[in-house]
């Protein structure tokens, strides 16, 4: 009776797999980063406009300087009633 020996196998081994698996996850995380890092960016452009004389953020911080506590319970106001809406 003859001895057959197993043919090779076309099929990717575990080491193969984990590396492909290990690229795919490489390439998302750094999809994921420059996303990121592109809404990091359009944030603090944004930030900085408002801070901008005219801006909101001037503004706000204006008010906050003349008036502290007034500016304190506004702030608490509005967070009342955020949180009764959920």
């Amino acid at each position: 009776m003859p001895i057959e020996t197993p043919a090779p196998s076309l099929q990717p081994g575990m080491a193969e797999r984990a590396i492909d698996a290990a690229a795919d996850v490489s390439r998302t995380i750094t999809d994921v980063s420059e996303g990121l890092k592109s809404a990091v960016d359009r944030l603090s452009e944004a930030i900085a406009q408002s801070r901008r004389p005219g801006g909101v953020l001037a503004t706000v911080s204006a008010v906050t300087r003349e008036a502290p506590l007034a500016s304190l319970f506004v702030a608490f106001l509005l967070g009342v009633a955020v949180a009764r809406r959920r």
